[in-house]
């Protein structure tokens, strides 16, 4: 019996041992009491606890936590009611002041969050209250975080989740957008046509710009093959001239070389004098040393012809 009772003795004393161990995860903190009063704070790692002497009063979880509160109705500055939900993000920095300085800490910040709410959204009228949710969440995220430092909370961030107007003011809204996007779709259209009348004036204006260069161009061209006929029958003429001069010139020159005699040269005049008559010259004054010679020609041509074979 005394074995049983020695065995027995020993679980228990085990039981109560494991019991009192207690191992605090990371991100976790455990608030202790001893006799009914505040003792510490134990953080990671191992803890025994002296039976009925202490006990963990608290378990309190250091990481991020997220409050979502419900809708809360707000009025605003020109009365009218809305319906807005928020979203907190806070952490517990002091478990000691999380575990004495607030009763129902939770509750507590879903309050202080309503009046909150709706003291900054009474200063504002419906408008702004709209367009203006980075303000509204930066004031109540600065006036919240001063209130719950004292019961070892600090608010990270606050976002206003919805914001949901009366059902009228909806439906004008709606209608307001509805006006609006119509709005822009006439503009965009109006420039759409705008702009598609530009490129065809830009085109027009580019083609009758072509056209007149075009002109131009081919005006300049027979302007230019004009200009080099002339150029070239000129030359012609001048080269012709030239070819003449130079034939003259070329006999002149033979012509003396040869010492002819005055017979010569007066027969040489006479040729000129049958080309003066060739034209339309009525009269033509023949020296009086020409006439002689003249008449020897004919005589000379006279008896040429006699003595033609064919006669």
């Amino acid at each position: 019996m005394k074995v049983i009772a020695i065995v027995v003795l020993i679980i228990l004393i085990l039981v109560l041992i494991v019991s009192n161990v207690h191992i605090v995860q990371q991100s976790r903190a455990y608030v202790v009491e001893r006799l009914g009063r505040f003792y510490t704070v134990w953080n990671q790692g191992p803890h025994i606890k002296i039976p009925f002497l202490m006990r963990v009063i608290k378990k309190v979880s250091l990481k991020e936590q997220v409050a979502d509160f419900p809708p809360q109705p707000v009025i605003t500055k020109d009365n009218v009611t809305m319906q807005i939900d928020t979203v907190i993000y806070f952490q517990i920095t002091d478990p000691k002041l999380y575990t004495y300085g607030v009763e129902h800490p939770m509750n507590a910040i879903e309050n202080l969050t309503a009046t909150t709410l709706r003291n900054i959204i009474g200063e504002m009228e419906l408008d702004q209250s709209l367009t203006s949710r980075d303000i509204i969440n930066s004031r109540m995220r600065s006036i919240l975080d001063e209130a719950t430092d004292p019961w070892g909370i600090k608010i990270n961030r606050v976002e206003l989740k919805n914001i949901i107007p009366p059902k009228e003011i909806q439906n004008a809204m709606e209608k307001q957008m509805k006006a609006e996007r119509e709005r822009r779709e006439s503009i965009l259209q109006a420039e759409g046509a705008k702009q598609s009348q530009i490129l065809v004036a830009e085109g027009e204006k580019q083609a009758a710009i072509l056209k007149a260069d075009a002109a131009k161009q081919a005006a300049i061209l027979q302007a230019e093959g004009a200009k080099e006929a002339r150029i070239m029958a000129a030359e012609a003429e001048a080269q012709a001239i030239l070819q003449v001069q130079q034939a003259l010139a070329d006999s002149l020159r033979l012509l003396n070389a040869a010492a002819p005699n005055d017979q010569v040269v007066k027969l040489k005049a006479l040729e000129a004098m049958q080309k003066v008559a060739d034209g339309k010259a009525t009269k033509i004054i023949i020296p009086s040393e020409l006439q002689g010679l003249a008449g020897l020609a004919a005589s000379a041509k006279a008896v040429f012809s006699s003595e033609d074979p064919k006669q």
